[in-house]
């Protein structure tokens, strides 16, 4: 047992255990303790831990216990109680108190069960579809917003240009709505950086840093940095959303390596300095041109397929696609929806597949008209009609 997971192991017993905690998490230097009983708590007995360098008595027990320690107690802890750091360790309070420590730690010992059992029968590519779907899917909201809005605009500005509507009232809320559109699209690397690092167990903000980085935010004008495969100038999101989330995956893979080796001590200080200048030299000599040329190459595959297949190509496409939901290998279109774009302003491939849902909609309607007294096949059809809306 590690040192950090015996401190952990020791607040628990001075805490009242596993039963008596609802919440953990942590900040710079603090253990966070949500506490059920404040009765149950031994303060004295909390400072008296090796290594505890105090206690803070707040709306949660804080148990100081320095940087760098700080994650690694917080982590032996919710992996005691079979959690993750911030959620609830047992949200039935009732059930608590009727079989207490036994209760929450075999919950402890079945959740770590199950989740070792699903990531050994889970294959390596699903776990990557789920991966691709936990970092995209929390920034759809922001897509579908920012997009209607982005849509007011054009509306707006095609009546502008038709001379419907007057250019010197109405440019300015044009410019207005562009201004707020602009405020998910044009940092739309740095989010996904973020969610990327919280996927992969990295720090969020060294994600979005290094997703920063690909911006080349702090190149001055008239300065370039040469791409040393071809000698041209390395441009500012080259590699886009594919060099994003390579490039946060390393970072997270050596941060953790990193802070197995790094003395606690120093750990805050020397291990986001050596993550975000060794991620960032890598991110900008080698993974944004290569990077580069697989996402322009892989936009430009599939606008050639669209301009060239035509009907045909949408056809199959549209037939394609409603299989892929069903086995959730849809997800793994997410990034090239993103990166298209990021590129043209916009994608053709996501509409012509929504062609799908369309159709299924249209067939489960005529089928409900024909087949009316069909009662499970109506309740079968019922389930066709939402992906419509």
């Amino acid at each position: 047992m590690s040192k950090e997971a015996e401190i952990g192991k020791k607040i628990f017993e001075n805490v009242g255990g596993m039963e008596n905690v609802s919440r953990i998490a942590h900040c710079m230097t603090r253990v966070r303790l949500g506490i059920r009983d404040q009765d149950e708590v031994n303060l004295e007995g909390l400072k008296k831990i090796p290594g505890v360098l105090g206690v803070v008595e707040d709306e949660t027990l804080q148990i100081i216990v320095g940087p760098g320690v700080v994650n690694k107690v917080a982590a032996a802890m919710a992996e005691d109680a079979g959690v993750k750091i911030g959620e609830t360790i047992n949200e039935n309070l009732d059930d608590v108190k009727k079989t207490g420590k036994e209760l929450v730690e075999e919950k402890a010992a079945a959740t770590k069960a199950n989740m070792k059992a699903k990531q050994n029968n889970t294959s390596g590519f699903k776990r990557l579809l789920k991966s691709i779907s936990n970092i995209f899917v929390p920034l759809i909201p922001g897509f579908v917003g920012a997009g209607l809005i982005a849509g007011i605009a054009a509306i707006l500005t095609n009546n502008i240009v038709a001379g419907n509507l007057d250019a010197g009232v109405w440019t300015q809320y044009v410019d207005i709505l562009t201004v707020i559109n602009k405020g998910i699209f044009a940092f739309l690397s740095i989010y996904v950086g973020i969610n990327t690092a919280n996927e992969f167990g990295g720090t969020p903000v060294l994600g979005g840093g290094i997703a920063g980085v690909t911006m080349l935010t702090g190149l001055a004008e008239g300065h370039v940095i040469t791409n040393i495969f071809t000698g041209d100038p390395v441009l500012a999101g080259q590699g886009g959303i594919i060099g994003v989330l390579f490039a946060v995956w390393l970072m997270c893979v050596l941060e953790k390596s990193l802070r197995k080796v790094i003395p606690n001590a120093i750990d805050i200080i020397v291990t986001p300095t050596i993550v975000l200048l060794v991620i960032g030299l890598i991110t900008i000599f080698v993974i944004m041109p290569i990077a580069g040329l697989i996402s322009e190459g892989l936009v430009s595959a599939i606008n050639w397929t669209i301009e060239v297949g035509g009907v045909f190509a949408g056809f199959v496409l549209g037939t394609l696609f409603l299989p892929m939901v069903m086995l959730g290998l849809h997800q793994v279109l997410t990034p090239i929806h993103v990166e298209m774009i990021a590129q043209t302003g916009a994608t053709l491939l996501l509409p012509i597949l929504a062609m799908a849902g369309g159709g299924q909609v249209g067939a489960s309607i005529a089928l409900w008209i024909r087949c009316r007294k069909n009662k499970p096949l109506v309740n079968m059809i019922k389930g066709g009609l939402p992906v419509g809306f």
